[in-house]
């Protein structure tokens, strides 16, 4: 599915960086950040929203008063690359719910996994009894993070932003 590329004039990266910050911000105060009244601040949220450049809203929470506060990278090799083994892998990886995202990467191994518990006996029931038993895993290596330097979801929306597709 080919993606249309999306220029965005100054108002329009205004938006998108307020609402990166603050997604719940009301329309009319919205408009009097980016310099737009009301209604022309809203007609263009809602043609972002429309177009897919916002695809969505979302509660940030804190993974440690939800009990998911040791945060793991998950290096994950299969044994095969053939066929539809990395279809099989997958459709298990996305039913995962501590899996927090599953890249299929290029290099030394073949899928980087990012997933939350939380503590040690979560994760070695997670890395034992789930990923490794995933379809055709051979190998696996860990990293526990000691300390979250930076995590954002913002996305650089600078003066000079271009769309990549």
């Amino acid at each position: 599915m080919a993606v249309k590329r999306r220029e965005f004039d100054k108002i329009d990266r205004k938006i998108l960086r307020v609402l990166q910050d603050e997604g719940r911000i009301s329309f009319t105060e919205l408009g009097e950040r980016v310099g737009l009244s009301t209604t022309p601040c809203t007609e263009r949220v809602r043609r972002l929203e429309r177009d897919g450049v916002i695809t969505g809203y979302h509660a940030r929470l804190d993974p440690h008063l939800v009990g998911a506060g040791l945060l793991v990278f998950v290096e994950i090799s299969l044994a095969y690359k053939s066929g539809n083994i990395f279809e099989e892998f997958r459709n298990a990886a996305l039913r995962l719910p501590n899996v927090l995202e599953c890249h299929l990467v290029s290099g030394a191994f073949d899928y980087l996994i990012k997933a939350r518990i939380s503590g040690m006996a979560s994760y070695r029931k997670l890395l034992g009894n789930t990923l490794l038993t995933l379809p055709n895993v051979r190998d696996s290596k860990s990293y526990i993070v000691m300390e979250e330097v930076k995590e954002t979801l913002n996305l650089p929306v600078g003066e000079r932003a271009e769309p990549t597709r």
